[in-house]
C-alpha cells in the first residue's frame, strides 16, 4: 500500500515522504534530523524507509537540514543541474552535497530504483522551482508546492494523478487587508510568488476527474490564512469520490494510506 505524509508544510519547513514503508522517497529536507526520526518512528518507520531525497527549490524552508541529512544519511539527493549548481554555492548545503548529488534529467521520466520521477518546472523567484509526478506501485502522485501561477504541464500531470499535493497559501482579502508590506504582498501575488487559496480552487477544476482519489492542500500561510478558508474555498469544487485535507502547517501529519 503507497504511504504519504507530510512532517511539515509552511515557512517554517517542508518536507514530505511517499512510499510504502520499505521503499520510499524523502521530498525536500526543512525539518531537522531528531524531528524527522521522531516523526517516522512513531509510525513505526526509520530512515531505511526512503533511498534518497528530491528537491523542489533552494529556498532555506526547503532545504535548512539538506545538508545534516548528507553528512550523516549519505543518501542520494536528486535535483536538475541548474538546482544543483545553486545548491553547491548555498551556505547551507555547499560543503556537504558532495558525492549525494544526483542529478534528474528533465523533460524525461527518471528511474530511481522502483520509482519513476518526472519533474517540471513552476513559477517561483527560486533559482528554479520544480514539481514532481511520481509513479510507483501503480499509484501516479504529483507534488507542486510553492509555485506563483499554475501551468499547462502542472496541470497536465496533475490530471493524470491520483494524489495531488497543491499549494493554497494565502486567502487574497486576508493578505491585501494585511499588515505585510506592500512589496512582500506583490511579491506573494503576482505569478512568481505562492497561490491563492482561489487560483488553487480554478486549478483543481481544471485537472480534477473521476480517478483522482486524494488531493492534499499544502504550504497554508500562518499569517494570510487558516485551513477552514482554503479548505471551504477548494471544497466548491470537488467531485464525489475525492478526498480533500489540508496539511499542517509546522506539525507532522497522519500517515495517509493512498
Amino acid at each position: 500500500m503507497v504511504r504519504f505524509m507530510s512532517f511539515s508544510s509552511g515557512s517554517c519547513g517542508n518536507c514530505y515522504y511517499l512510499g510504502d514503508g520499505k521503499r520510499g522517497v524523502l521530498i525536500d529536507a526543512g525539518v531537522s534530523l531528531r524531528s524527522l526520526k521522531r516523526s517516522l518512528a512513531a509510525e513505526g518507520l526509520s530512515f531505511d524507509s526512503f533511498g534518497c531525497i528530491l528537491v523542489t527549490h533552494d529556498h532555506l524552508d526547503h532545504i535548512r537540514h539538506l545538508g545534516a541529512y548528507c553528512r550523516k544519511l549519505h543518501k542520494p539527493v536528486y535535483a536538475t543541474r541548474m538546482l544543483h549548481n545553486a545548491l553547491a554555492h548555498h551556505s547551507f548545503t555547499a560543503s556537504d552535497i558532495g558525492s549525494c548529488r544526483k542529478y534528474l534529467e528533465e523533460d524525461s521520466w527518471n528511474e530511481i530504483g522502483d520509482f519513476l520521477v518526472h519533474c517540471f518546472e513552476v513559477p517561483h523567484d527560486a533559482t528554479q522551482t520544480l514539481g514532481f509526478a511520481i509513479c510507483f506501485e501503480g499509484h501516479k502522485f504529483v507534488i507542486m508546492t510553492d509555485i506563483g501561477k499554475m501551468t499547462e504541464e502542472a496541470l497536465g500531470f496533475a490530471s493524470k494523478a491520483d494524489t495531488v499535493v497543491i499549494e493554497s497559501n494565502y486567502d487574497v482579502d486576508m493578505l491585501l487587508g494585511g499588515s505585510y508590506a506592500h512589496l512582500l504582498k506583490m511579491r506573494i501575488s503576482e505569478g512568481h510568488g505562492h497561490l491563492s487559496n482561489d487560483e488553487c480552487a480554478e486549478a483543481i477544476s481544471r485537472f480534477i476527474h473521476p480517478g483522482l482519489k486524494n488531493i492534499f492542500l499544502c504550504h497554508l500561510s500562518a499569517n494570510n490564512n487558516t485551513p477552514k478558508l482554503a479548505y471551504d474555498c477548494s471544497a466548491r469544487v470537488i467531485e464525489k469520490g475525492t478526498s480533500l485535507r489540508c496539511l499542517p502547517r509546522s506539525t507532522p501529519s497522519p500517515l495517509f494510506l493512498l
